[in-house]
């Protein structure tokens, strides 16, 4: 298995297509850690602590979270009750996700052409996490050897992609171009403002370089889409020019623009926890972009726990985890990030794909985190699109029916 943080990565292109193990129907405190490889022992060990009680968190979280819904929902007579505990069992699952981290182990099986598996061989390798390098040269490797599994046992053994595994170097390039980025943006920038962080801000950018500029600076920053967006309208066509010109400063003929040069019409700026990130993350129509996990956003809070008595616990473990992150070196601190913690997360689509989210992500089987989000998208397309906004038919968050899947 790879790590739920390696899995995610994994799953950051637009033609992928593949499945991972869900947090919703299953136990994750037996599944064990992964372990960061770039960590030395003793920062290893404090991890392992760390990582340990979250766990500890997590089981207790679930024990009491199961209990408050079978008081509160005593089973209807025409449910089985097999039927009845598995749902509430996924629901109280669904409350101690939260408790889970990036350094949980987990399964992904993909299905990709031979392209894009270059293109994810080649970032992987540029990644700045150690597991992640690791796993290219291994994909890298598996390409060159002879398949495990043929579909015709009579003809002779081949190895499967022997030309990939020879010219799929690291894509150093985007790497240079980002740190080239965020170097720019920390000598150039004005101070940044004091506003606090919306959950779900919603654009229509219509001033394309500006757009482009805005989109080269988010990853590399800590400010809003918004912030970035009316800076770079404001800016001169020289200083727009000079920000674009240090992302392409590096690009040799055979290197693709970068992924911030493609948009959609629609912006969603997020500020969401994890979790709900790694279910919105899926959708492939669109282009994606974070920012760097730090934990300096918060985390949320789901009210169901709350209500089921363990807040203490919950609160505990997560000002733990932040305080045990903070003390370890970055990259592989993010491994203990909480799927509680709030990051920021840039959507580009057009409208149906805002649409197709919304109206999927905010019926009553979704989990409730992403099923908030994908109401205030709806809400923000009303306000900005009110032709289109009346379109989408979404399920708003206080409808709920916890026994059904």
């Amino acid at each position: 298995g790879v790590s739920e943080l390696a899995a995610s990565e994994i799953e950051a292109e637009p033609l992928w297509d593949g499945q991972a193990k869900s947090s919703r129907y299953q136990d994750f405190s037996r599944a064990g850690i992964v372990i960061p490889p770039e960590f030395s022992s003793s920062e290893a060990e404090s991890y392992k602590v760390a990582a340990e009680a979250l766990l500890v968190a997590y089981q207790e979280v679930n024990r009491r979270a199961f209990e408050w819904l079978t008081e509160r929902h005593p089973r209807p007579p025409e449910v089985k009750p097999e039927t009845y505990r598995r749902n509430l069992a996924a629901r109280a699952f669904d409350v101690a996700r939260y408790v889970l981290f990036w350094g949980i182990p987990t399964n992904v099986g993909q299905v990709t052409s031979i392209r894009t598996l270059e293109k994810q061989i080649r970032r992987f390798k540029a990644s700045e996490y150690a597991e992640l390098r690791s796993l290219g040269e291994e994909i890298a490797e598996a390409c060159a050897a002879e398949p495990v599994c043929r579909w015709d046992e009579t003809t002779p053994a081949e190895p499967l992609a022997p030309t990939l595994a020879r010219h799929a170097d690291a894509n150093e390039r985007a790497a240079r171009s980002r740190s080239d980025l965020r170097r720019w943006a920390q000598q150039n920038l004005p101070v940044a403002s004091a506003e606090p962080p919306c959950r779900v801000d919603l654009l229509r950018p219509t001033h394309v370089p500006a757009d482009i500029v805005a989109t080269l600076l988010y990853p590399v920053t800590d400010r809003p889409f918004r912030e970035l967006y009316e800076l770079a309208c404001a800016w001169s066509e020289r200083q727009r020019a000079e920000v674009i010109d240090v992302a392409v400063g590096s690009r040799s003929e055979r290197d693709q623009l970068l992924d911030e040069f493609r948009g959609g019409l629609y912006a969603y700026d997020f500020v969401i926890d994890i979790g709900a990130y790694r279910d919105l993350h899926r959708h492939r129509r669109c282009q994606q972009f974070r920012q760097e996990y730090s934990g300096n956003l918060g985390y949320a809070t789901p009210p169901l726990g709350a209500e089921a008595g363990a807040a203490t616990v919950y609160e505990s473990a997560l000002e733990s985890a932040f305080h045990s992150m903070r003390r370890l070196p970055a990259p592989g601190a993010h491994y203990l990030l909480p799927f509680a913690a709030r990051s920021r997360f840039l959507f580009k689509m057009d409208f149906a794909e805002a649409e197709y989210i919304a109206r999927l992500r905010s019926g009553v089987k979704g989990h409730f985190s992403y099923r908030e989000i994908a109401w205030e998208m709806k809400c923000k397309m009303e306000q900005l699109e009110p032709e289109l906004g009346r379109l989408i038919q979404a399920t708003p968050p206080w409808v709920e029916d916890l026994l059904k899947r």
